[in-house]
């Protein structure tokens, strides 16, 4: 797979993970560049604490729920911090 191709995909997981934490937490998603934001960056999280943990999953199931367990405890964080 090229790397424009690979770059796009992990976007487009990103995005469908944001969407799916911001309707987990608020009931609806944040816009499509605040859903791009949070599951980027929480698949980065997400895929970090879980092969701390020994999880590993390879497909694309695997990867957007390791996206959406990432975005969710970035946002768990961010409400934790905003109070």
């Amino acid at each position: 797979m090229s790397l424009v191709l690979s770059l796009v995909y992990f976007l487009l997981i990103g995005l469908v993970a944001g969407w799916i934490a911001g309707l987990l937490t608020k009931g609806k998603g944040f816009g499509i560049l605040l859903n791009l934001l949070v599951g980027v960056l929480g698949a980065v999280l997400g895929g970090f604490l879980l092969s701390m943990l020994g999880f590993a999953g390879a497909g694309v199931l695997a990867k957007l729920i390791t996206a959406v367990i990432g975005a969710l405890v970035l946002l768990w964080f961010a409400k934790l911090i905003k109070k």
